[in-house]
């Protein structure tokens, strides 16, 4: 109906805008204010999207489906109920507040995403900050130190973005309900009924995903429990640590079966059992064992093999190594740090009591070490800075494992005559990006390393190899397959009667292990005394470098007590 200026009728001449603010010409808008209004619908639908996404998102890739987005969240109508109610300033608090929580609830399903990928386990508030520093290494490593810190920085920035943009969508969804009282009323009375029948039935828009959503509360829940248990599990530690077996054992009573001989305790990086059971990886890895099985047995040297279970998944070598060292199950770094707070006994230290020089060689320190040489207290001590390596770095590498394991035999093992060796040694090859990595020279030409200075240019850069999957699996494979030549070639080379090499895997590689696999690492003895392997026949592992599907698993901690009390007399 026209008015006699031709102009619309007054009563359909404004709405109000989608913000609930001051009423428009519903025709005739100009331009300017079309577009303003068609922003402002896009921006509340932005801050719709991003709230709901904070409510209903997962915190694991292997959860997430478009379907569990479509969903109602119990605690999102709890809250719209709430503001309703309040008067303009409590209800601003409440959406500031709220929007501060779902936020940072962000933030940590982003933190769970990750770790569950890498890690297999949700990122622990108290004890898993050392993983950014060691990630943060691992960058640097890759990329450059600049650069590294530079994409940390961004990540920083992009959390305090996460959190303030969910607050301002907070502020706007409330302000836009208050605004429209009555519709929104309504609306969350619909689909709070909706939500207590989909409740009482169990109704799911998916396998594993209720209409009826209340993953929000749950997985807060889960992170206030975890980090409760984390404080209270602090105080028994030390009463922990001092329960041992073998803490009092006089040093001439202890691994009297290995009298004269040179052990070295290696840790393989990410070599876990997947290496073995994976059909892209076993027929390779699988290959090398058992040649190397038979080439050492035509030496005269023995070798039994099983698994152990790991107390870490995907990275955190250093839980796996102070676990088979100390006999502790050392999970998560407040553990770790108790632990170097400890006299614990390990077994460098039982060697060491017993009249061993022990040795540690962890070619990937590049920075000092006091708490972890305190606690060790080693007879000698290497790292990148003092192991005398000229040649070139391969990504994380700082060298490869043939030049740790010659320097090793050149400084200690050749010198032992007068007292025997117990070293443990931490390789690197096998460490991710695993790309380029190193091939085997004759052990007479290693020398300071100058040797190696041409392979890293004949392989493919990590920012190749990790845009394809593919290649990112062929590299791991490529690259254990190397360690563990290594290994075997060393012992072909320089093995007597008087060495017993012990290696086994630090964890399963990040990456190219599915979620949900077993934490299991390959473990194998070497020998050419064949009364070293008499002493552990009544352990069940499998004979040679390969150990069998159906091949003992124990828990990681259990090996040390296993190991001293087998050659104990």
């Amino acid at each position: 109906m026209m008015g006699t200026t031709g102009l619309p009728h007054p009563r359909r001449a404004r709405r109000r805008t989608p913000d609930g603010g001051a009423a428009l010409p519903d025709f005739g808008l100009p331009r300017a204010a079309r577009r303003h209004a068609v922003a402002g619908v896009v921006v509340t639908t932005l801050a719709a999207l991003l709230v709901l996404f904070a409510f209903l998102a997962p915190d694991d890739l292997n959860s997430f489906s478009p379907e569990a987005l479509v969903r109602v969240p119990v605690e999102g109508l709890i809250i719209a109920a709430f503001v309703l109610v309040l008067p303009p300033r409590p209800r601003r608090v409440v959406a500031v507040l709220a929007g501060l929580v779902l936020g940072l609830l962000i933030v940590m399903k982003a933190l769970d995403t990750g770790f569950y990928a890498t890690l297999e386990k949700p990122f622990d508030p108290v004890y898993d900050w050392s993983f950014f520093n060691a990630g943060v290494e691992f960058l640097a490593g890759e990329i450059g130190d600049a650069a590294a810190y530079a994409v940390l920085a961004g990540a920083v920035l992009l959390a305090i973005a996460v959190v303030v943009f969910t607050v301002l969508a907070m502020l706007r969804l409330t302000r836009i309900a208050a605004g429209r009282r009555t519709g929104a009323s309504r609306v969350v009375a619909v689909l709070g009924v909706i939500w207590i029948v989909c409740s009482v039935f169990g109704v799911e828009i998916a396998p594993g995903q209720p209409i009826a959503a209340q993953n929000a509360a749950a997985l807060a829940y889960d992170d206030l429990r975890q980090v409760s248990t984390d404080l209270r599990e602090q105080r028994p530690f030390g009463e922990l640590a001092a329960d041992d077996a073998f803490r009092n054992t006089p040093g001439d009573q202890l691994l009297a079966g290995l009298r004269g001989k040179n052990v070295v305790l290696t840790f393989v990086e990410s070599y876990g059992r997947i290496a073995l059971d994976d059909p892209g990886f076993a027929p390779k890895i699988g290959a090398t064992l058992d040649e190397g099985t038979a080439q050492l047995r035509a030496a005269g040297i023995g070798a039994k093999s099983a698994f152990l279970s790991s107390s870490t998944f995907g990275g955190g070598s250093w839980l796996a190594h102070s676990t088979v060292e100390s006999g502790m199950w050392i999970d998560n770094q407040q553990r770790y740090n108790n632990l170097l707070d400890s006299d614990r006994l390990t077994l460098g230290g039982a060697f060491q009591k017993a009249g061993w020089k022990t040795v540690w060689d962890v070619p990937a320190h590049t920075k000092d070490w006091p708490e972890g040489q305190r606690f060790y207290h080693p007879d000698a001590y290497y790292d990148f800075r003092n192991i005398g390596y000229k040649g070139p770095g391969y990504a994380y590498a700082t060298m490869p494992d043939q030049y740790t394991f010659s320097m090793l035999q050149r400084n200690e093992l050749a010198k032992s005559a007068q007292k025997p060796v117990m070293a443990e040694v931490d390789l690197v090859s096998s460490h991710a990006p695993w790309s380029p990595r190193p091939w085997l020279v004759d052990w007479n030409q290693v020398g300071d390393g100058s040797v190696f200075a041409p392979q890293p240019a004949a392989g493919e850069a990590p920012e190749s190899v990790w845009k394809d999957p593919a290649k990112i699996r062929d590299a791991y494979r490529d690259a254990t397959d190397y360690s563990l030549k290594t290994l075997i070639s060393f012992v072909q080379h320089y093995g007597d009667d008087n060495l017993v090499l012990v290696f086994l895997g630090d964890h399963q590689p990040p990456v190219v292990t599915p979620q949900g696999a077993v934490h299991d690492v390959p473990i194998t003895i070497v020998a050419k005394d064949p009364r070293v392997l008499d002493r552990i026949s009544g352990w069940g592992w499998t004979d040679g470098l390969h150990p069998a599907a159906q091949a003992p698993v124990w828990k990681m901690d259990s090996f040390r007590d296993r190991f001293l009390t087998a050659f104990a007399h």
